[in-house]
């Protein structure tokens, strides 16, 4: 449960504060960048990046993940469980992404839509979280269960806190009247 915790929020919620779009846009040829806006712009990233989309992926990923044999397989088959932590961090990090706007953006939506979104994301979480704890995953006994459950659900908290203070803090940004200095009435 760390892990999940340090790979699919911590690791995504940095990657997004520390801009990589930008820096890519930035540090390559003008052609090059180009070709990636255009790709940004096309309906299968925004497909991807919309709010709901990135939150089922990272949500229903993880409902999939502790409640089918996925988790046991996972331990099992190296293929699978390299595959399961992948997805995790990109859905971490298309979820993230799409709830503080950091980086380009060409598909924005509101803070209210997404901080709607956030709240139901996170109660999907906190749900899986007392889920794990009464019930945990195949292959998994119930004093270590109750442990991983715990971590995510006080740790998943934690981590989430500073997107939220992220999150509020540019709504409130935007929000504030503009103040001009100097202009003559």
């Amino acid at each position: 449960m760390t892990a999940h915790l340090l790979l699919g929020m911590l690791a995504p919620l940095l990657l997004v504060l520390s801009a990589p779009l930008t820096l890519l846009l930035r540090t390559v040829p003008f052609r090059t960048a180009k070709v990636f806006a255009k790709l940004l712009k096309s309906w299968p990233v925004s497909l991807v990046s919309h709010p709901v989309s990135a939150s089922t992926l990272n949500i229903g990923g993880l409902w999939l993940l502790y409640m089918t044999s996925l988790y046991e397989a996972m331990h099992h088959n190296l293929f699978v469980g390299l595959t399961v932590h992948l997805h995790m961090f990109l859905a971490g990090y298309l979820f993230t992404a799409s709830m503080i706007y950091i980086d380009p953006t060409p598909h924005r939506y509101s803070f209210v839509y997404r901080a709607i979104v956030l709240i139901l994301t996170l109660a999907g979480h906190s749900i899986l979280s007392k889920y794990i704890y009464v019930q945990p995953p195949p292959g998994v006994s119930e004093a270590p269960g109750q442990l991983g459950a715990m971590v995510m659900y006080y740790g998943g908290d934690l981590i989430d806190l500073f997107l939220i203070i992220v999150l509020c803090y540019q709504w409130y940004r935007a929000a504030r009247p503009r103040v001009t200095i100097g202009v003559c009435q």
